[in-house]
């Protein structure tokens, strides 16, 4: 074998290997699971204002919990249809939940109030707190939640409108 030949293929080596690692990552993050038991108690502070949040402010309706992160550039392509599946499924019992993951306060309300104008409320989380407790991996992480405050659906990494609304009309029909 040629020197040049060795060459090559030691530098393809890392290259599989990379490339093997990626793919294992996404599908890791792009599970949707079987339910993971009951929503743990989420609280803290709304992005927005300040104000005291809690998931328990959502008991009886169905619920949308969504991780995301200004920085989180997936977080960013899903934003559009998570605001366009809330304004469809709002009036059926559906609330939405979002989860500030180690972010900036300034830049996570900017990303609420002007840039996207979500709709539905935040809870800060500065630490990541909320990772732990639900379980996920990296962002963005989704959770659908039944009436019951049983977590029906997860989904690690981005969601799209039809999956969401997929999820959604499943937990609504029973």
């Amino acid at each position: 074998m040629r020197r040049s030949e060795r060459k090559g293929s030691a530098h393809a080596a890392p290259a599989f290997v990379a490339t093997v690692v990626a793919a294992l990552a996404v599908a890791c993050s792009s599970a949707a699971g079987e339910e993971a038991g009951v929503l743990p108690l989420l609280e803290g502070e709304s992005v927005a204002d300040g104000s005291p949040l809690s998931s328990e402010d959502f008991a009886g309706d169905v619920l949308v919990v969504n991780a995301w992160a200004t920085w989180c550039v997936p977080c960013r392509t899903e934003q559009p249809a998570l605001i366009r599946v809330f304004e469809a499924y709002e009036d059926r019992g559906v609330s939405f939940l979002g989860i500030d993951h180690l972010d900036d306060r300034a830049a996570a309300t900017h990303w609420i109030e002007e840039e996207f104008e979500v709709p539905y409320p935040s809870l800060f989380d500065p630490a990541g707190e909320f990772a732990a407790k639900l379980g996920y991996p990296g962002l963005p992480a989704t959770f659908v939640v039944d009436e019951t405050g049983r977590i029906r659906f997860r989904r690690f990494g981005p969601i799209t409108q039809q999956r969401l609304t997929g999820m959604l009309d499943q937990v609504l029909d029973g």
